[in-house]
């Protein structure tokens, strides 16, 4: 369970744990719809952690952290390794979707 793995000990008493653990389960869920291998499946929730973190950690705007976002989607699709992303392992309609539902 998520629970679990997130370390949430607070869960029905913390507004901030529910609130996470519903961020990461909508996600998971949507990527498993999307029949996402383990390796994409796992790729993605680093993404939605990436994205939090820079929202929280570093106080990004929105706009800023969209552009982190391309950043990091950018190359996917390129057959040279050298320009091509972390996160290649998606196709590029899989990419698109990923952008659409974040």
């Amino acid at each position: 369970s998520l629970e679990e793995f997130l370390n949430f000990k607070h869960l029905k008493t913390s507004l901030k744990e529910a609130i996470l653990l519903d961020y990461y389960t909508a996600g998971f869920w949507w990527a498993k719809e999307m029949n996402f291998s383990l390796i994409q499946l796992s790729g993605f929730m680093d993404l939605l952690n990436f994205l939090l973190e820079n929202l929280s950690n570093k106080h990004m705007s929105l706009g800023d952290n969209l552009k982190e976002l391309g950043r990091a989607m950018a190359g996917i699709g390129e057959t040279d390794t050298e320009s091509s992303g972390d996160l290649n392992f998606f196709s590029i309609e899989q990419a698109k979707a990923v952008i659409d539902y974040l």
